[in-house]
């Protein structure tokens, strides 16, 4: 089974990921992370170095490398590849289980502004305007991540609970 996590930033794919990875033994994967190791750079240097268009076309062979592995595993993505590249129809190409957790505007803002220094996108947004942007960035994105498989609703949910309800939808 290949399963593969998508939604906005600090909706929990990477927290979610490890912990369904774990609990039905499967490895997991962090796309952001296997893309550093591959190029031997961190995401923002390959921003910083090269730009947006060359790190959404890396993201793309990046995920196609790995989806074409040969096992089964739980793949978190970054809140963006979901919308570039076409990498919506390479997932269903692919026949992955596609989970969007879908998190409200406030739960996100919350998360987002309690690990802001971690979060270059919104890193040097003003706080009073980070619920704006948060909002702005879902709507476009939405109709990416709302072609998933799979949505589930993570709002007040407990880590366990998220869980619990993935094996259930998944099995």
């Amino acid at each position: 089974m290949k399963i593969v996590l998508l939604g906005y930033m600090a909706s929990g794919k990477s927290t979610i990921g490890k912990l369904l990875a774990k609990k039905i033994e499967l490895p997991f994967v962090d796309l952001d992370d296997y893309i550093s190791e591959k190029e031997k750079k961190s995401i923002p240097e390959i921003f910083e170095e090269k730009g947006e268009i060359y790190f959404r076309t890396i993201e793309n062979k990046y995920l196609k490398e790995y989806l074409n592995k040969n096992e089964n595993f739980v793949l978190s993505l970054g809140g963006g590849t979901p919308c570039y590249a076409n990498n919506m129809q390479v997932l269903k190409d692919n026949n992955v289980h596609s989970i969007y957790l879908q998190s409200s505007i406030a739960t996100l803002v919350k998360r987002l502004l309690e690990n802001r220094s971690k979060r270059p996108l919104i890193a040097n947004v003003e706080v009073e305007k980070v619920p704006e942007f948060v909002a702005k960035h879902l709507f476009e994105r939405r109709f990416f991540y709302e072609q998933a498989s799979i949505t589930l609703k993570i709002d007040n949910k407990t880590k366990k609970e998220i869980i619990t309800e993935l094996r259930i939808l998944l099995y």
